[in-house]
């Protein structure tokens, strides 16, 4: 390979090795009949994929989560029944299982309501600033969930089960599509400033798929906004015993993988190795926000000039962290990566930092949807100035709804039952509304016809150019897919 006459650097050192590794793993993946069908995407394990099923109108995808259950009756499904009747015994004319026992009366939304764009949507005072842009918006009135558990809920959203051991979304993607750029991630998540929703690093994790492609956790605006990407400074260990401490790597790593061709972990491994030295170039920069112009932090509520704030949940701390997350985003987009996952909120806690409102929702939703929304807001207008919202699709998800009756007096409950999704950007129709709910948005007027999340995942796989029903993965003997055998492309999105 490269063991000549002169000492190797790092980077070629890894890129060597690498690439060596990468041609017998992609060897092994393709005489393995553990892929697909014949006309099932066959080549993952970070391979640029060329041969769609179709033209995409998309390339890259951003997926807004709210972790905790983010009320759709007070953010953008205007229930006006509810208003008439706030205060009123709930009765739903059917027996109703919550998660808390929280059916109080019929509790109207805390935050007002008023038409936006030449669509007339109707959005809540605390996503406000999303009215600019709402005729690029399609919103889902009609999801329905499996249960009432934000664990299984969540793995739902972000996997397409409700068990552990399946890959993200994300994952599946950078899969079947490989990267854009050789010297960032495919897939990267920018979790809550707090820490992480339910199920942590499980909700993006590769499982059976090469593990390359699981997301990698960047967090904006800390000290270390990439774990473990740069050595620790240890004064014994210098130019020389590194490139030694590498070559010996490289050597075992070559013994190890004699007879072990198929296995794709080794594979992986090196990657990410090689990934990180092509990162400790390309990351810094990609997160340095000290080139984007006034403007641009001004549109992203990033010019508040504060290092400090209060201990109680509030508006300006909470578009500082989503915003810087949006912001970070389209760099990161722009630059190449192809899924980025920002999520608000963390697990649960008390006081409440997430959108899991039991106790008081104006008090948690007002500040969390206000900072999400000034951010989504920046980053719709923002790709689209520049021209990348036409191929980048923004996906805004949560777990599940929340009931229509009071909990406590002013919190509210869970609702699997009924929920929002909503989709903008690559090959969307915007200003449109899609599968009403009923009139307390309970549950969908339609009940025989809801929409689940492998139809939202179908979509965007469609959107991207891929036939969902054809992207799978043969494990434990069982087809995988991210729609398991569900699915179906919502064609009244689509542009």
């Amino acid at each position: 390979m490269f063991f000549t006459h002169h000492v190797p650097t790092r980077r070629e050192l890894l890129a060597g090795s690498g690439a060596g590794f990468g041609l017998l793993a992609l060897a092994g993946l393709l005489g393995n009949d553990s892929v697909g069908a014949s006309d099932d995407i066959r080549l993952g394990s970070g391979a640029r994929f060329d041969a769609f099923h179709h033209p995409p109108r998309a390339k890259r995808v951003v997926q807004l989560f709210m972790a905790g259950a983010a009320s759709h009756i007070d953010l953008w499904d205007h229930k006006p029944e509810l208003a008439k009747r706030h205060g009123e015994p709930s009765d739903f004319g059917e027996k109703v299982e919550t998660f808390q026992d929280g059916l109080g009366p019929w509790m109207k939304s805390p935050f007002a309501f008023r038409p936006y764009g030449e669509c007339g949507k109707e959005l809540s005072d605390v996503v406000a600033p999303l009215g600019d842009v709402v005729d690029r918006i399609a919103f889902v009135h009609n999801m329905v969930g499996k249960t009432g558990v934000h664990s299984q809920a969540t793995y739902l959203q972000a996997t397409g089960f409700q068990l552990p051991g399946f890959p993200g979304m994300g994952c599946w993607i950078s899969y079947a599509l490989g990267s854009l750029n050789d010297d960032l991630p495919t897939f990267v998540v920018l979790p809550d400033h707090r820490g992480y929703a339910s199920n942590g690093p499980k909700n993006w994790h590769g499982a059976f798929l090469p593990a390359q492609h699981q997301g990698t956790v960047i967090r904006p605006g800390s000290d270390r906004p990439i774990a473990d990407l740069f050595p620790p400074e240890v004064p014994k260990i210098g130019p020389a015993s590194e490139r030694a401490g590498l070559e010996l790597l490289e050597r075992l790593n070559r013994e190890h993988l004699t007879g072990r061709e198929e296995d794709s972990r080794l594979e992986a491994r090196i990657r990410s190795y090689e990934l990180a030295a092509r990162m400790q170039l390309s990351a810094p920069e990609a997160l340095d926000l000290s080139d984007e112009p006034a403007h641009v932090m001004k549109l992203y509520g990033l010019d508040h000039g504060r290092s400090s704030w209060p201990s109680e949940i509030n508006a300006e701390e909470e578009t500082e962290h989503f915003g810087r997350k949006c912001l970070v985003a389209r760099r990161l987009l722009e630059r190449g990566v192809r899924f980025v996952q920002i999520w608000s909120g963390n697990d649960n806690g008390f006081p409440r930092r997430n959108w899991d409102s039991h106790e008081n929702l104006a008090r948690d939703h007002g500040p969390l949807a206000l900072g999400m929304a000034r951010g989504t807001a920046a980053l719709i207008k923002d790709l689209e100035q520049r021209g990348l919202l036409e191929d980048t699709i923004i996906l805004w998800t949560t777990e599940f709804g929340r009931m229509p009756s009071s909990q406590g007096g002013v919190g509210r409950d869970h609702n699997p039952y009924c929920f929002t999704n909503w989709l903008a950007g690559g090959g969307i129709r915007g200003g449109v509304s899609y599968g009403p709910s009923d009139e307390w948005g309970y549950k969908p007027a339609d009940r025989l016809n809801p929409t689940q999340v492998y139809d939202i995942h179908a979509t965007i796989l469609h959107l991207l150019g891929i036939d969902f029903r054809k992207l799978s993965v043969r494990h434990d003997g069982i087809d995988r897919r991210l729609t398991d055998v569900h699915g179906r492309v919502i064609s009244e999105l689509l542009a």
